[in-house]
């Protein structure tokens, strides 16, 4: 049976990817996007398989009545794709209280509302799967990006707890974890960034000039990773993160490298805090 996926973000770059590969894979999308025009294309194209669903994912009240339409209208959910997000710069002392709140609504609460949405669907039917894209950045942080890591850390918490939650019920969790991708992500009319503070132009300024300035020339293709994700998918064990790009496997390993050394070299300090016997 073809799949039904509800995917967000669904107008550019990995949304866009993995509508694509889904639809040439013969399923059926419903596309989600605070704007939908730029799916006008597809929806022509294949006026049987993809849904154009206007939809902000901040809107909390509207995710339920969204998700129950979904079902009405093509009985189930196979799969939840959460994808909407932005990229922000800032330092940490630069970012501003609604700066951060907007950015969490938008990469945890809106997907975590969207996840609580389709659970019992996908429950009733004992099956589904739930794609979260987190980042390179899910795993570790860097000056200027704060912000941003601090977002896709708590999307990985949930999902992590999540997929041992939903396992037994016959649901699937998978961690998607990007690394520099030509998705748009780094433009400049969609990267946000914090008003500067001089104290960190060593810092953060190399990444405030950087990222745009490399928008256009990422190493990764948005369509070889949508077929990654479906692989994924697919596969008899699938893993519950799933990096993608060679510089996010590099640096996911070398992250995992650093932080064993550095709880080797404390082990003594760390495990002399339990009351003596």
């Amino acid at each position: 049976m073809n799949k039904v996926w509800l995917v967000t973000g669904a107008s550019s770059g990995f949304g866009r990817a993995v509508t694509e590969a889904a639809v040439a894979a013969g399923d059926i999308v419903v596309a989600a996007a605070r704007r939908t025009a730029p799916l006008d294309d597809l929806v022509a194209a294949h006026p049987d398989q993809v849904e154009a669903l206007p939809l902000d994912v901040t809107d909390i009240a509207g995710i339920h009545g969204a998700v129950d339409g979904v079902v009405a209208r093509h009985g189930r959910i196979d799969v939840l794709v959460n994808n909407a997000g932005r990229g922000m710069v800032g330092a940490a002392e630069e970012t501003t209280d609604a700066e951060l709140r907007n950015l969490m609504d938008l990469h945890f609460f809106g997907p975590a509302a969207l996840t609580r949405a389709v659970l019992p669907h996908m429950r009733r039917r004992a099956t589904g799967s739930i794609v979260q894209l987190t980042s390179m950045g899910g795993r570790f942080a860097f000056a200027g990006v704060g912000a941003y890591c601090a977002t896709k850390f708590a999307l990985e918490g949930l999902s992590e707890a999540l997929a041992a939650e939903v396992t037994p019920h016959g649901i699937r969790v998978l961690i998607v974890e990007p690394g520099a991708f030509r998705t748009g992500f780094a433009g400049t009319g969609t990267l946000q960034q914090s008003a500067a503070l001089n104290a960190y132009e060593d810092t953060v300024g190399p990444v405030r000039s950087g990222l745009p300035g490399g928008a256009g020339q990422e190493p990764g293709d948005p369509a070889k990773a949508a077929a990654a994700i479906l692989t994924a998918l697919d596969a008899d064990e699938p893993p519950l993160r799933l990096p993608l790009g060679n510089d996010a496997t590099d640096a996911i390993s070398d992250h995992l490298d650093r932080a064993r050394t550095e709880l080797h070299s404390w082990e003594k300090l760390t495990r002399s805090t339990d009351f003596d016997n």
